[in-house]
Formats: C-alpha cells, structure tokens, sequence
C-alpha cells in the first residue's frame, strides 16, 4: 500500500526510484559478501531481548512501545507514522544515499510542523536561524537515546528489518550493509555554518548552490536541519556507527 505524506521535501527532498531502476547502487541489489554482520553489532551492557518477534506485519504495537521507551526525551508517538514502522524506515534508509527523484514515497516520521522559515539578505533567500527550530522535537529525541540499548533493540529485531529490506525490492540485499551505506553518506555532508539561499521550484525550495542541490537525499536533510542540529545528529550518527561495526564504546 503506497502511503504519501503531506510536505515530504521538507523532510526528504528526494524518493528512491525502483529497485530495478539502473540508478540502483550494486550494493543494494545484490550481496556476494555481506560487508557488516549484524552478529557483530556491539550492545554492550544493554541486555538484549530473549522475547519471540511478531510478524513484519503485526510489529507496528510492538515497535512502537519500544521506541517510545528507548526515547525518553520525546513524544515518539507523537512524531511516528502509526503503521508500517519498519518498512518505512527500512524504505528511508534506502533513499538516503540517493540523488534522483521518485513517485512516491513513504515516511517513517511525520514532517514538521509549517513551512520553511525563510530570510532576505541581498537580494537573496536564505534558509533563516529560525527554521532549526521546527526540528527540535526530533533532536530531543535522538538526544535522549542510548545508542547502545538502541543497537541491542536493532540486532533482536533485525530479521524484521531485512524481510521488509526484501520486500522492498532486494531479495539478496542486505539491509544493515544498507544502513551503514546511508550513515556514511550523512557523515559527509558539508558542514555550513553561513546561511543557505534557496529558491522556489513549485511548492518546495531547492537551494541555489548547484553542489548542495546535487547532495544526496540524506545530506540534503542534514543541510536543511541547520548546522547545531547537525553536529548533534552526526555525532549520534559516529556512535551508533561504531556499534553497528563492533565497536565497544562507554556509556
């Protein structure tokens, strides 16, 4: 079932294109070697949970009860589509690393609230302070996880993540080798700490910038976030990474 949310360019600006699109990465499609084993992932000291997973189609009570546990800083209800959880995530991480349009697309948060906030300097348009704000109840969250219990919850419930990474369109994918993919790519995204001009294309803003306006979907996002939002998301980003590979990191 497709789903369509209102404002989705305020949140990602682009849809991946089908699986079988040429524009399609290798990696995605098709896995001789599986490059990140989820059977690697560190958890730490978070205890990982012995309970039998539902089925990819009645998961979304359960995920949802548990994310809202796991982010103790936020309303995840309130910022959460309500079904589909996995496979809308599943499908985001997809897009992340990608440059083109697509059709449609389905979002496992809920955009934020108004439009963007804009500024005129110069003759210019300009992606204003203000606009960070709008993102704030999706940072009080992140900030609020423990990316070691996060992890832990990822691994139990991964054999979710990679049946709905099939059902995508990716039968011999592997979808944490994705995952880290879209992490990577959103580790790169330039760092800009003066304002960005942006420009009207139809109902949405692109930015002025050819080079920030060929940026992937998921560094698009991080441009759009503003600079103290993304130095927050990218250093969650670099922990959860580095549990995700093994790596033992202190509380």
């Amino acid at each position: 079932m497709a789903m369509q949310p209102k404002d989705v360019a305020n949140v990602l600006p682009a849809a991946p294109p089908a699986a079988a699109s040429s524009s399609t990465p290798a990696s995605s499609t098709s896995t001789a070697v599986i490059q990140h084993p989820i059977a690697q992932a560190e958890s730490g000291p978070a205890a990982a949970s012995t309970a039998p997973l539902p089925a990819l189609a009645d998961s979304d009570a359960s995920v949802l009860d548990a994310l809202s546990k796991l982010a103790s800083g936020g309303d995840v209800r309130a910022l959460l589509a309500p079904n589909q959880v996995i496979s809308r995530v599943v499908a985001t991480v997809d897009a992340l690393p990608r440059h083109g349009l697509g059709s449609s697309f389905i979002l496992p948060l809920r955009t934020p609230k108004g439009s963007m906030q804009t500024t005129q300097a110069n003759g210019e348009t300009l992606i204003a302070s203000d606009n960070a704000g709008r993102y704030a109840p999706y940072v009080a969250v992140l900030e609020s996880v423990d990316p070691h219990v996060l992890v832990a919850w990822y691994r139990h419930n991964y054999p979710l993540f990679q049946e709905a990474y099939r059902e995508l369109g990716y039968p011999r994918g592997y979808f944490n080798d994705r995952l880290i993919v879209a992490i990577d790519d959103m580790l790169a995204a330039p760092d800009l700490h003066d304002p960005v001009a942006v420009t009207k294309s139809g109902p949405h803003y692109v930015f002025v910038d050819p080079s920030l306006q060929s940026l992937s979907n998921g560094q698009k996002l991080m441009v759009r976030i503003g600079p103290a939002n993304e130095q927050q998301f990218k250093a969650k980003l670099h922990l959860i990474r580095s549990l995700l590979v093994g790596a033992q990191i202190a509380h």
